[in-house]
């Protein structure tokens, strides 16, 4: 009996150790920062019911949070990843956004529930009832279309075939400044098209690139891509033709992205810009707008990309030639 007793005593006194050392990383163990919900956003109870169930818990100023959520260690990774998603997008604080940026995060919202980046997995693994189905993403679309008037009504309408899918150039030779720095030049229209995309809202979008970021694509040499590459997105509204034939129609605006890794530390090394309308006005209040609002999506999106969202097409038609001889 006394050695049976003996054989025990070591992982009593293991257990009793590890409960002594989980008691005391609590007392390093500070309560999430309270703050107060001064806005929240409007929009149809289904939506709402499903931001409240996969993304309140970290993306406001509303938790609730589950008891092992509260348990240091655990506690010190919520904490950080809860900060750290207020500042990409808080729901608390919906009225400090304006109407364009209340769309541009509902598109942000809707691509990372579609390519399952969001809720994040291991979010989901310890809370199943945060998982989003299909029907949810649907209704998220559905949503989303309605803030830009994109319902299937308004695609069907015949635009009169006219000059605007010509990218605006403002009357005055200033060009518009994005709060971060990026400037807006005409230049890239001339620009090698390095890619393409659309959308579900129905857009086109070309993609350019400066010389520095089409030999970057040349010589596949883009994570990450050399400073000095200009990368600008232009986008249009589809124009639908009698014939059925589709063309660039209404200009919505000129994305950049200008590789600097040291002016752009906390987005990458990317200075991010929105020029939209044709007045051509820049996205953005402050300099840190690309840091709340840009990154966050490139990150978790196309990180292997170098974070760009669209793959570049080959454009080096030789190395491809040289390929296909060889096989």
């Amino acid at each position: 009996m006394d050695t049976t007793k003996k054989k025990r005593n070591p992982i009593a006194i293991i257990f009793l150790a590890m409960l002594g050392v989980l008691g005391g990383l609590q007392l390093f163990s500070q309560p999430l920062e309270g703050k107060p919900v001064t806005g929240k956003i409007e929009a149809p109870r289904e939506v709402i019911s499903i931001l409240e169930n996969s993304c309140f818990n970290c993306h406001s100023n509303q938790q609730n949070l589950s008891w092992y959520d509260k348990i240091a260690p655990v506690s010190w990774a919520v904490n950080k990843d809860i900060k750290r998603a207020r500042e990409v997008l808080n729901f608390s604080e919906w009225e400090k956004l304006s109407p364009a940026e209340h769309q541009g995060k509902m598109y942000a919202i809707l691509n990372m529930m579609q390519s399952g980046k969001m809720p994040l997995h291991e979010y989901t693994l310890l809370h199943p009832s945060a998982k989003i189905t299909a029907k949810d993403i649907e209704t998220i679309k559905k949503y989303t279309l309605s803030l830009s008037s994109a319902n299937p009504s308004a695609q069907k309408k015949i635009e009169t075939p006219q000059a605007s899918s010509i990218v605006p150039i403002p009357a005055s030779t200033k060009f518009p400044v994005s709060p971060n720095g990026v400037q807006y030049t005409p230049d890239f229209k001339n620009w090698k098209v390095i890619s393409m995309s659309t959308l579900f809202d129905n857009s086109i979008r070309v993609i350019y690139g400066n010389d520095i970021a089409v030999k970057a694509v040349e010589t596949e040499n883009f994570h990450p891509w050399p400073d000095g590459s200009i990368v600008v997105k232009s986008v249009w509204k589809q124009q639908v033709l009698p014939d059925g034939e589709i063309r660039p129609g209404k200009f919505i605006n000129a994305q950049f992205m200008v590789k600097d890794s040291r002016q752009y530390k906390d987005t990458e090394g990317w200075g991010f810009a929105k020029f939209s309308g044709y007045d051509l006005h820049p996205t953005g209040k402050t300099a840190s707008f690309a840091k709340e609002s840009c990154i966050a999506c490139h990150r978790q999106l196309a990180e292997k990309t170098g974070y760009l969202f669209d793959v570049p097409m080959k454009v080096n038609t030789q190395r491809l030639i040289q390929n296909l001889q060889k096989k």
